[in-house]
């Protein structure tokens, strides 16, 4: 199958920056598109962010203009540049992958293991 491992995750304090990284390891199969979903507690997990083979790319409404997700195809990696970290952002970070089952037109979710952001006001 195909292992998402993640890094970045840390305590930061308020207006900081941190950068997630995911990369799925895997030479078999063709990722559509790769997405920072996160779960703080009490909440449901949401999706932040998500980028497509074709580098499209889309983003909750609350970290829009603060968060930029990108991707490098080859290396089948996916970062989330986090700029002017609020409390609110406070959360585990899960990344996850939307994989091409070859020669099909079907597909599954992969998850990483989920990263810990933590923002102190």
């Amino acid at each position: 199958q195909v292992q998402l491992v993640e890094s970045g995750g840390g305590l930061v304090q308020a207006g900081g920056s941190l950068r997630l990284s995911c990369a799925a390891s895997t030479t078999v199969f063709n990722i559509a598109a790769m997405n920072w979903y996160r779960q703080a507690p009490g909440k449901q997990r949401e999706l932040v962010a998500g980028i497509t083979s074709d580098d499209v790319t889309n983003y909750v409404d609350s970290v829009k203009g603060r968060f930029t997700i990108s991707g490098d195809n080859a290396k089948k990696t996916v970062w989330l540049q986090m700029n002017s970290l609020k409390p609110e952002d406070t959360a585990v970070y899960f990344c996850n992958a939307k994989v091409l089952v070859p020669a099909s037109r079907e597909s599954f979710d992969a998850w990483g293991q989920g990263t810990l952001v933590t923002v102190s006001s």
